[in-house]
C-alpha cells in the first residue's frame, strides 16, 4: 500500500506540467507525458520542502503545474459516475473543489518518497486520427518495475490527462465504487460532507 501511495502521487505529480501554449497543442500525447514526468521528477527531487511533505509546496506545484494538464472536471464526473448528472451545479463545483484537495492531499506526504526512481515508455498504440489515447509507461527503482499508464483525450487545448492507472487499477474506478456507495448510503450530499471530513482529517495528519 505504501508503495502504490507514492506511485499514485508521481502519477499526480507526472501527469501535467504546461510550457508553452503553443508547444502544448502541437505535442504528441506521449511526447508530452515524457517531457512532463522528467521536468517534474527533477523538480521534485531538487525541493527539499516537498521531499519533506510540506504541504503548502506541494499544493502550490500541483495549481501550477499539473491541474492545467488534466481535464480534472471529467476525472471528476466519471469517479462520481451516473449520479454527476443528478448533482446541481453548485454540486457539481463542490464535489470537484474537495475532490481536488483529497488527491492532493491523500498522496502529499508520499512525494517525499520519490528518490532515485525513472520512467520508461512503451510504444504507443494509436492512429493519428485518435482523440482518445493510452499512454504506457513503467516506473523502475528498487525492485520490479511498476506499471503506470494514463488515459488522454484531445481538447482544443491539447492533450488532457483524466485517468491514470497504477499497478493495475484505474484512479477514477476506484474512487467510482467507494463514490457509489457514500451517495447510495447518504445522497450526494451526504458524499460532499464525507469528502469535506475527510479532508479535514488529512490536514489534521499533515500539520
Amino acid at each position: 500500500m505504501k508503495r502504490r501511495s507514492w506511485l499514485s502521487a508521481l502519477v499526480i505529480t507526472a501527469a501535467g506540467v504546461m510550457s508553452l501554449p503553443a508547444l502544448a497543442q502541437d505535442e504528441a500525447p506521449d511526447a508530452l507525458v515524457k517531457r512532463i514526468s522528467s521536468d517534474v521528477l527533477a523538480s521534485v527531487k531538487a525541493d527539499p520542502a516537498i521531499q519533506a511533505g510540506d504541504v503548502n509546496r506541494i499544493v502550490a506545484l500541483v495549481d501550477a503545474k499539473i491541474l492545467p494538464s488534466v481535464n480534472f472536471t471529467r476525472m471528476t464526473s466519471s469517479a462520481v459516475g451516473r449520479f454527476w448528472r443528478q448533482a446541481t451545479p453548485e454540486q457539481q463545483k463542490q464535489l470537484q473543489d474537495e475532490f481536488k484537495i483529497l488527491l492532493v492531499r491523500t498522496y502529499s506526504g508520499a512525494l517525499g518518497e520519490v528518490k532515485d526512481q525513472t520512467v520508461t515508455f512503451k510504444p504507443m498504440r494509436s492512429k493519428p486520427e485518435d482523440t482518445e489515447v493510452v499512454v504506457r509507461s513503467e516506473v523502475r527503482g528498487k525492485g520490479e518495475p511498476i506499471q503506470l499508464d494514463y488515459r488522454m483525450e484531445k481538447t482544443a487545448n491539447g492533450w488532457k490527462i483524466y485517468d491514470i492507472n497504477v499497478l493495475g487499477v484505474w484512479l477514477v474506478e476506484t474512487y467510482r465504487t467507494q463514490f457509489a456507495q457514500e451517495i447510495n448510503a447518504k445522497g450526494i450530499d451526504g458524499l460532499i460532507a464525507s469528502l469535506v471530513q475527510r479532508n479535514k482529517s488529512n490536514v489534521a495528519k499533515t500539520s
